[in-house]
């Protein structure tokens, strides 16, 4: 691996003339973190991290709009032609007392000072492209090249400082395909304890991250042989090796859509209030836990092939027009994980049910031709149970039969169902 592709990297302007001007004040200043990693790698970077010798102050005074955005730990936001470029100054950190943050900051001088106190080696390299110098004290070059997330200095004080860090190290061996360096690996049990302490916020973003990644079976199995899916995804983690094995291969063959992936994860184990329960404690939006609440529940396709179309009707009234491809993506992805050979059989059930929903059938009693008002003054009555009850029993008789759907058809249908009940 050479330093050619930093060399010929497309940086921002608004990013060269930050470091130009820095370094014409007589400061370091490098790209720094993920960045480097991803210019190396081949892959242009989502966002620049600039980090400089220069203290806030300086910066401000360096520039004529800088806003303080997180002065405190030494970031500054340098506003330059309507572009927002953020400045942080090398610094140190002080003992995590909480495993979440440390508990001070000091700001240094030296760009080999700051890289010390990152994560992993892969993250900790600095570029200067104004001097196309690469600063890499820690190897992370070696260890780009040789596919290994490794931690800076000692796993277990990185571990133990922020306990978000081995859930990170499994998301970036599962996202860039790497291997967990074997000490960076047995760090990870001893520290969970430090990670049980970790806002659960930031722990569904890392494994979101993980699951829609292309490797998202490769992390869940590291996630599961570390430890760490037991403190946050017991149901999953306790269930027997086969029903894990086969879970995870439903999940990587489904489409990376969130909802989608944790639905098929969780299918087979779980029924779809506990599904729901399960994305409310990751503190997934309700929305998003109420739409993986039915495409758990109603995953299992396989077992309505031989069903008719009035019971195919039903199950689109169960689970609404706007989630059924994602429940075909589901279902498609567990029959392929489980049972490939009635895949065929599927296939041939979810082009009945597309069928079925693009002659828009009534599903629902908005959709029927008589309102509440109409059904109560077919049956001369006001406002009561009954015209619940009403609403349900032409429900059902439109589900087996569409065409019912006019008013007429339906009123007759209402006072047949009256004189029946005797009312």
């Amino acid at each position: 691996m050479t330093l050619e592709p930093l060399h010929r990297a497309d940086i921002p302007r608004p990013i060269l003339d930050v470091l130009h001007r820095l370094r014409e004040l007589g400061f370091a200043a490098f790209l720094v973190g993920g960045c480097v990693r991803d210019i190396l790698r081949g892959v242009a970077p989502k966002d620049f991290d600039v980090a400089s010798s220069a203290l806030p102050q300086e910066v401000q005074g360096a520039f004529k709009k800088v806003i303080p955005t997180g002065i405190q730990h030494g970031t500054v936001t340098v506003v330059i032609g309507g572009n927002h470029v953020e400045v942080t100054t090398f610094r140190s950190e002080g003992d995590y007392l909480d495993g979440r943050r440390p508990s001070s900051v000091t700001f240094e001088r030296d760009i080999t000072q700051d890289l010390s106190r990152r994560d992993f080696t892969i993250n900790a390299m600095a570029y200067d492209p104004v001097g196309q110098v690469l600063v890499d004290p820690f190897g992370g070059m070696e260890d780009l090249q040789a596919h290994l997330i490794r931690c800076v200095r000692s796993p277990l004080e990185r571990f133990s400082e922020d306990g978000l860090r081995p859930m990170r190290a499994v998301r970036f061996a599962a996202v860039l395909g790497f291997t967990l360096e074997p000490a960076t690996r047995e760090a990870i049990p001893p520290t969970l304890p430090i990670f049980k302490k970790v806002a659960l916020e930031r722990v569904r973003e890392e494994f979101v991250k993980l699951l829609l990644s292309p490797r998202a079976e490769l992390g869940l199995t590291l996630l599961g042989e570390t430890g760490l899916l037991e403190v946050f995804l017991p149901e999953l983690a306790q269930a027997g090796e086969e029903a894990v094995r086969l879970a995870r291969a439903a999940a990587q063959a489904a489409p990376a859509e969130v909802e989608i992936r944790l639905a098929a994860l969780l299918a087979d184990l779980v029924r779809g209030a506990q599904a729901r329960d399960i994305a409310l404690r990751l503190k997934f939006p309700t929305k998003a836990a109420d739409t993986m609440a039915v495409l758990v529940e109603h995953a299992f396709l396989e077992r309505r092939t031989g069903d008719a179309d009035p019971a195919l009707r039903r199950l689109l009234a169960q689970v609404g027009p706007a989630l059924l491809e994602p429940l075909l993506a589901v279902a498609r992805a567990r029959v392929e994980a489980r049972q490939r050979d009635r895949l065929p059989e599927v296939l041939a059930l979810q082009e009945r049910l597309r069928a079925l929903l693009a002659a828009k059938p009534p599903l629902t009693p908005k959709e029927l031709a008589l309102s509440g008002k109409d059904i109560m003054a077919t049956l001369g009555i006001g406002p009561s149970p009954q015209v619940g009850e009403a609403t349900r029993f032409l429900m059902e008789a439109v589900f087996d039969a569409p065409d019912l759907n006019e008013s007429e058809r339906l009123k007759d249908l209402l006072r047949t169902w009256q004189a029946g009940k005797g009312v």
